[in-house]
């Protein structure tokens, strides 16, 4: 079956955000229980560390953090949460 892989790239990026622990001002550490070419791809495009290794989490720099949450927000987020927040 053919998808759209920047798609799939983003949605991971965003459910990467939700899994994120170990936060550091160098980045973040995440799980990376995802298909490995969506992981491959990600690596390449430089949005996460080699997920190639014995690890059972990639790392992602605070622009790669920054990004899914942006993302996570766009498919996830709470619309009406969302308006609270900036009315307060």
């Amino acid at each position: 079956m053919e998808y759209n892989t920047e798609k799939v790239d983003e949605v991971t990026m965003a459910l990467l955000y939700l899994t994120i622990h170990a936060g550091s001002a160098f980045g973040a550490r995440a799980w990376k229980g995802f298909d490995w070419e969506t992981l491959n791809r990600l690596h390449a495009k430089g949005l996460i560390g080699d997920p190639k290794s014995k690890a059972r989490s990639v790392t992602l720099s605070p622009e790669a953090v920054e990004l899914a949450h942006e993302l996570f927000i766009k498919y996830f987020g709470n619309t009406n949460t969302e308006q609270n927040r900036s009315a307060t």
